[in-house]
């Protein structure tokens, strides 16, 4: 496996949490001041993977693109979205492939990290229609000191002193406004956040770990002993409720 492949891992993508429904209303208002309908508005999310964000925004009522790269992640993405009215296309944050000027927003899920600002900011611009906006947005755990969760991460870091973790939690602290202005194509970035539990049954929060690709690209022969060690950590627990704090930044095409 190699660092930001997701061939391997696309099976377990649908333990991962979801994203908060509040958030998201509430980015639609600011994204759609003008009060457009929701049947109307063109959303292209751009990364889809397995379609986690892409349902959401499908129960929403708007009409979705989706973009994502890796083929057996849009296998999964094109299964779980059946029943929504969803496109599906080949294609990267660099090189979405999609029309010009044809949609309002354009969104990355737990994905914007993986792409080349200088090169996906540009693109971005290009489909998006004159006023619209590009949302970045992560769930990154809310791990408190003293929670279990953080005598797992203590612990994995024990094992794998040098774990360079890419998106997840406390090490996600890029300074994103300044990113998402850098190329001169969007202005105006606001950022929103909103607390969220996720509840999981021991197989699901498992199979949320088994999903992530740069612990295991480090962790190499040893990742099999970290799921052990996390393993017993919930071993006495019936149900997991594990917490995250949903980050977005969003800011508007110029021109």
């Amino acid at each position: 496996m190699k660092q930001g492949d997701f061939t391997e891992v696309a099976k377990h993508y649908h333990h991962r949490p979801a994203y908060s429904d509040i958030l998201l209303e509430k980015l639609f208002a600011c994204v759609n001041s003008q009060g457009r309908s929701r049947g109307d508005f063109r959303v292209a999310e751009v990364g889809a993977g397995t379609g986690k964000l892409t349902k959401m925004l499908c129960d929403m009522g708007l009409g979705v693109d989706a973009v994502e790269p890796n083929e057996n992640m849009r296998l999964e993405g094109v299964a779980y979205t059946k029943d929504c009215a969803v496109q599906w296309h080949e294609g990267s944050g660099e090189a979405t492939g999609l029309k010009s000027s044809a949609y309002d927003w354009v969104m990355m899920a737990s994905s914007f990290h993986w792409t080349d600002p200088a090169k996906s900011l540009p693109e971005f611009s290009r489909i998006l229609k004159e006023g619209g906006y590009f949302t970045a947005i992560w769930n990154p755990r809310d791990i408190k000191e003293g929670s279990i969760f953080q005598e797992i991460e203590d612990e994995i870091k024990q094992m794998i002193p040098s774990l360079n973790r890419v998106s997840s939690g406390a090490q996600n602290t890029k300074n994103w406004t300044e990113i998402l202005e850098s190329t001169g194509h969007f202005k105006e970035c606001f950022f929103m956040e909103i607390p969220y539990f996720e509840h999981m049954s021991k197989e699901r929060y498992m199979g949320a770990w088994k999903s992530v690709n740069d612990i295991q690209v480090q962790a190499g022969e040893r990742w099999k002993d970290v799921l052990m060690m996390i393993e017993a950590k919930i071993e006495k627990l019936e149900t997991i409720s594990v917490p995250y704090k949903i980050r977005a930044w969003s800011a508007q095409k110029v021109g």
